[in-house]
């Protein structure tokens, strides 16, 4: 087997409810508009879009959550609508919003309860289970109710218990979700680690262009249900990901940056806000130049909002292939 997701034509509509004055009427929304594609074993992939673009539908059915409309899918060589059961011992899965730990149980508990429900051997289950734990650094708070871990501890948790039963497909959605800086950015390295070193093939969702650079190889842009762009992340990069924004906090009223490929964004008193083409002008050279107009205090780097980029890819597809017709909203 050389695929860990095969997509041909899959579609997935729903019909809705609408009121129009006193009369209801059922309309029919399309979530999933003919996707297609293939994911490698062992690749990362980002599975990008606006909302309701259809992201979160295709996880549900590759999954095996929802039924399709029309079209085939295979995880791992299983049917997940047909063969939801077999496949829940080869994937893992984490939605950022929805926990699959234990509320008034600490990280133990669950991790027992889930190797009963995948029927581990409990030699193998003790064996990786200490491995996870150490990898992911749960030890302080392996013994602490899930209810009272910070949201960056009970993210490692869960990803960990995803990992438990040693699956070949991580799907991934939303994971770093309302983390901070520091909680995102070790997440990103644990998931990266665990897609070069183990070979673990990811299917990642996420709004932060971050989660994108840090985790992914490949990144596929979706948009009213259809792909837009599929791509190698790197060029990704180069194209769109080419400004930075700079945000800096001085001592005092700096003076003004004059630079090629450098805008401002704002001015105002102690701050300055600057968008930075890297193409044009590096972001270290850029740094320097603000360190000669006065003290910094504070000094950040962020990406363009990933909003943005998806919207300036989708721009251009539209005028290469023409406005799509409206489908509706789909998750």
């Amino acid at each position: 087997m050389k695929a860990a997701v095969e997509i041909k034509d899959l579609c997935k509509t729903f019909v809705v409810k609408q009121r129009h004055g006193l009369v209801r009427k059922c309309v029919e929304v399309v979530a999933v508009d003919g996707i297609s594609l293939t994911v490698p074993l062992g690749q990362s992939v980002a599975f990008i879009g606006p909302n309701g673009a259809g992201k979160s539908t295709t996880i549900k059915m590759l999954t095996g959550i929802l039924h399709p409309t029309a079209g085939t899918a295979q995880v791992l060589g299983f049917t997940p609508w047909r063969e939801r059961g077999q496949l829940a011992y080869h994937i893992g899965a984490v939605f950022g919003q929805r926990s699959q730990l234990w509320y008034h149980l600490p990280p133990h508990d669950t991790f027992e309860v889930l190797s009963r429900i995948y029927k581990l051997d409990q030699r193998d289950y003790q064996k990786r289970r200490d491995m996870l734990v150490e990898r992911f650094g749960i030890a302080p708070f392996w013994h602490t109710p899930v209810r009272k871990l910070s949201l960056g501890q009970r993210m490692r948790a869960e990803i960990a218990a995803s990992l438990i039963h040693n699956p070949k497909v991580l799907f991934l959605d939303e994971p770093t979700i309302g983390l901070d800086v520091v909680a995102r950015q070790e997440l990103r390295d644990l998931i990266s680690k665990w897609n070069h070193e183990d070979g673990l093939t990811v299917f990642l969702t996420s709004h932060d262009a971050g989660d994108i650079e840090s985790v992914s190889q490949r990144v596929i842009v979706v948009n009213h249900g259809q792909i837009v762009l599929d791509d190698e992340v790197a060029k990704l990069r180069s194209q769109y990901f080419g400004s930075k924004v700079l945000n800096v906090k001085f001592h005092h009223i700096p003076g003004l940056v004059e630079l090629p490929g450098v805008t401002i964004i704002k001015a105002a008193g102690y701050t300055l806000e600057l968008e930075v083409d890297t193409q044009v002008m590096p972001v270290e050279k850029v740094m320097t130049e603000i360190l000669k107009i006065g003290s910094v205090a504070d000094i950040s780097i962020e990406d363009p909002p990933l909003e943005e980029v998806i919207a300036h890819i989708y721009s251009q597809e539209k005028k290469a292939l023409g406005e799509p017709r409206d489908k509706g909203d789909g998750g």
